[in-house]
């Protein structure tokens, strides 16, 4: 059971009508499994609204979302916050597969943070650039680069050639309704809010349990 109030589940609950992202608010230094896979599920479908060009990051990011789905179906008591089941896991297997999707998750996630943080400040700084290719090249350098291997690397340059405008973006997001880019802007921001919290807290926490790895692929 869920120990947030009232007042955060209707908040919540308009933001998402609203069409936020809403990452769950962190609980005990937990993260809940099933509201995160929701909202991580969220997040592909907009990156799907990039053009199908960025269909491999779509479906590397839906497939870790499919493998921890998995593994937290098997128990969902156990496996109810994402810590439990990290650590259930490594405790259990040999073959930790949800230890590695949502270490993958969370950078490809990191890296949509960072993305969509550069076009607020923009936003925010009255420099609305409409070019959004050096904003998402920047993001990831700073957090999939690193793990990525030389063809990776050549193929995510190539996508990100292919980047919407800032216009068309936020059009896509808005679902084709125009005068919508402040509201659209103001739901980015607040579904930010969280994603970074839970970024950091699964970073820290795979960092104080030697899960992270740095193996180049």
């Amino acid at each position: 059971m869920s120990s947030e109030s009232p007042v955060r589940e209707n908040v919540s609950a308009t933001a998402e009508s609203d069409g936020g992202v809403q990452f769950p608010e962190i609980i005990d230094g937990k993260i809940d499994t099933e509201r995160f896979l929701r909202a991580a599920r969220d997040v592909v479908r907009i990156v799907d609204k990039f053009g199908k060009l960025f269909a491999p990051v779509r479906y590397d990011m839906q497939g870790n979302i499919d493998k921890l789905t998995a593994r937290y179906s098997t128990d969902k008591v156990a496996n109810s916050t994402l810590q439990d089941m990290v650590l259930l896991e490594k405790s259990t297997e040999k073959d930790l597969v949800a230890v590695d999707a949502l270490m993958w998750l969370r950078r490809a996630l990191h890296l949509i943070l960072l993305f969509f943080d550069k076009i607020i400040e923009s936003h925010k700084a009255g420099d609305a650039t409409q070019d959004l290719v050096a904003f998402l090249r920047e993001s990831y350098k700073e957090t999939l680069e690193p793990y990525h291997g030389w063809m990776a690397q050549q193929l995510f340059n190539l996508l990100s050639r292919m980047t919407p405008s800032r216009s068309q973006l936020l059009l896509s997001l808005a679902d084709g309704k125009t005068g919508k880019e402040e509201i659209t802007l103001r739901n980015m921001e607040m579904s930010l809010i969280n994603l970074r919290k839970n970024v950091i807290a699964l970073k820290e926490f795979y960092n104080e349990h030697n899960l992270e790895v740095d193996i180049v692929v």
